[in-house]
């Protein structure tokens, strides 16, 4: 008979983790077996999601997940245990009442659909749950009946959902509305075919997408649906910063609106944004000054354009970036730091058009006296176009004339008409001659009534102002002789005097 040998077995290392698996679960049913059930109990029940904590007096110790039957304010309903909060729960992954009530008021306070009233009567059983089955079964039947019934009603809403709970004493209706419904005779209409107490709700967009939805683009289950129990409106403030694109179809939920996880986020992003420079700001880099072109808000980048002919775009991480140096860039073209150089220039352009200092000033033209042969007449356009040519501006010009023609002096001390002509000055109250009329800007017929511009005797101010540009332009002839007022001067004036 062959001698037998024997072959040693090598524990292999799944069974050595089935067996230490196996170990943590034992440890973890003793462990459950010595602890009391709990006092309270969180549920979500309802198709809306809805939270309440109320009191439990059985001996099981249900935990996370278990179906449990209910009598809240809408009826008997099969809802989901969250949670235990006493502190013998039964379970790890229990929490405070201290801490469930600090996440109510972080999720949105009063808003936040919890609720205390009623209490829980057992744990769910197999017929518990076929029941719940045949009801959401016949779901769509009862929801193609309300939306017939509220057609014939004359109702133009949306019949979203009708939903019925497990005892059946209540069928709520959600219709798509922003607004309140009054249809007391559909609510009648459809108690009467159901059977049941009818609760109409209007809902809005984003409470329909919580009913209807179940997947969104990233993958999980919508927001509205899986947690948020508290819609709160999101700014366009939000989209504008997190997102590239401002695409409706990119930013928008199932619901139509601005996706509800803008708001996560926001408070980061606000955050990161204050450690970026503006645009259009002069900034230090290692390379040289620069203007902030463009900036990255997760990635903390920021595109500078630096001084220079080449205008060369860098990204500097937004720790790199200093105080910009004194230093002028080495360009002959003007930059958008230049703007000192520039205003400098304009001052350089607007140098000519300063007005000439009081000693600067051309004195006026003599008067011309009678025995020199030359008639006395109004300033010719040539006197006018030599100051102009000297740089005298028109305005200091027309300063000018008034001046002489009031007797002012001028500036060497004496008046110009005093200067022209200090014998022939006519006497108080007679009219001027021709003799006392010169060439000057502050002699002729705009000169008669100077010194007393309101009284009736003279033209107005107005009227000589017109004469000098006439005079000016070499338009003034038969026109600046006759009007001198009441006592037009005798003998030929300057417009009848030949030079």
């Amino acid at each position: 008979m062959p001698e037998r040998t024997t072959v040693p077995i090598a524990p292999l290392p799944q069974f050595e983790a089935d067996l230490a698996e196996h170990e943590a679960a034992e440890q973890d049913r003793l462990a459950y077996e010595r602890l009391n059930a709990p006092k309270t109990i969180v549920i979500r029940h309802g198709i809306m999601k809805l939270v309440a904590e109320l009191p439990y007096n059985g001996e099981a110790k249900p935990g996370c997940g278990s179906k449990i039957v209910a009598s809240t304010t809408r009826g008997t309903e099969l809802g989901e245990m969250l949670t235990s909060t006493c502190p013998n729960s039964g379970c790890s992954k229990s929490v405070s009442r201290k801490e469930m009530l600090e996440y109510i008021e972080n999720s949105g306070g009063r808003n936040y659909p919890f609720s205390q009233s009623g209490r829980i009567l057992r744990i769910a059983t197999k017929e518990d749950i076929d029941a719940q089955a045949a009801i959401e079964a016949d779901r769509s039947r009862i929801r193609s009946e309300v939306s017939r019934l509220a057609k014939e009603h004359g109702h133009d809403f949306k019949v979203v959902e009708a939903e019925a709970i497990l005892g059946g004493e209540r069928l709520t209706v959600y219709v798509a509305s922003e607004h309140r419904v009054e249809a007391r005779a559909f609510t009648e209409a459809v108690e009467k075919h159901v059977g049941a107490h009818v609760t109409v709700r209007a809902i809005g967009a984003r409470d329909e997408a919580r009913i209807t939805a179940d997947y969104e683009r990233c993958g999980q289950h919508c927001c509205c649906k899986n947690f948020l129990k508290v819609l709160k409106p999101v700014s366009m403030r939000s989209a504008k910063q997190q997102k590239a694109t401002l695409e409706p179809l990119k930013i928008s939920g199932r619901c139509g609106r601005l996706m509800c996880c803008l708001r996560y986020e926001d408070s980061t992003y606000q955050d990161l944004k204050k450690n970026l420079p503006n645009r259009k700001k002069l900034v230090g880099t290692p390379e040289g000054n620069g203007i902030v072109i463009d900036s990255q808000i997760l990635t903390q980048l920021v595109l500078v354009e630096l001084d220079g002919p080449a205008r060369t775009r860098v990204a500097i991480p937004v720790e790199n970036l200093t105080e910009p140096s004194d230093e002028a860039p080495a360009t002959a073209e003007p930059t958008r730091t230049d703007r000192p150089r520039r205003d400098s220039q304009r001052d350089a352009r607007r140098e000519p058009k300063r007005e000439p200092r009081r000693d600067d000033r051309r004195p006026s033209t003599p008067a011309s006296s009678p025995d020199s042969g030359q008639a006395a007449g109004p300033a010719s356009p040539r006197t006018d176009q030599a100051g102009a040519a000297e740089g005298e501006p028109r305005k200091k010009r027309r300063r000018r004339r008034k001046r002489s023609e009031r007797g002012e002096a001028g500036p060497t001390g004496q008046s110009q008409t005093d200067q022209s002509s200090t014998d022939q000055t006519p006497s108080a109250g007679s009219p001027p001659s021709s003799e006392s009329r010169s060439d000057s800007p502050g002699s002729g017929p705009a000169a008669e009534g100077i010194g007393d511009t309101g009284d009736a005797g003279g033209p107005t101010r107005k009227k000589r102002r017109r004469r000098r540009r006439r005079r000016g332009s070499g338009e003034g002839g038969s026109e600046g002789g006759g009007a001198g007022g009441t006592n037009p001067p005798t003998g030929s004036g300057p417009d009848t005097q030949g030079g």
